[in-house]
């Protein structure tokens, strides 16, 4: 699966999938987030190399739309037919991974943010607990990513593959 970053301007992107399972999705704006690390990519970037398997990313990859839609609108009707008849109903080790990583993504930004210099100092709830180690690896990753997306004019895109 690839996904696809469209910077816009300010912290405004979109975000396109690409994928081998499941129907075409539309693309859609992300939340915004940091100017050299957007919210998805964060996360994209923290399940990828923690091996967080049914985060949004994994699910995503497995053929769930998570927060897409299909981009035909036939699809879209069956999905959202599909959602309703299968209610808020999320297996318990997909709750487990998108909470997992939650937490990592609220430890690696900070600890990434105090190593480049954009803040002074760990918020309390970070320094009060041990840093896995796995977030050692997901801070290594955001340097690069966010020195290519930093650099992207507005417009351009960034392909991460999952």
């Amino acid at each position: 699966m690839q996904v696809v970053f469209t910077k816009g301007p300010g912290t405004s992107y979109d975000i396109a999938v690409r994928r081998e399972t499941g129907a075409t999705l539309a693309p859609r704006n992300g939340p915004g987030g940091h100017p050299h690390l957007p919210h998805d990519l964060v996360h994209l970037l923290v399940e990828r190399e923690a091996g967080i398997d049914f985060g949004v990313f994994g699910q995503l990859a497995a053929g769930d739309n998570g927060l897409f839609w299909p981009a035909d609108p036939a699809e879209r009707a069956k999905a959202a037919r599909r959602r309703k008849s299968k209610g808020a109903k999320s297996s318990e080790r997909a709750k487990m991974d998108m909470a997992r990583s939650e937490e990592l993504a609220g430890i690696a930004v900070p600890v990434w943010e105090v190593r480049r210099g954009f803040a002074e100092s760990l918020p309390a709830y970070v320094t009060r607990n041990a840093i896995p180690p796995v977030v050692e690896k997901i801070v290594g990753c955001f340097d690069d990513y966010a020195d290519r997306w930093h650099a992207l004019p507005v417009g351009e895109s960034l392909i991460v593959t999952w």
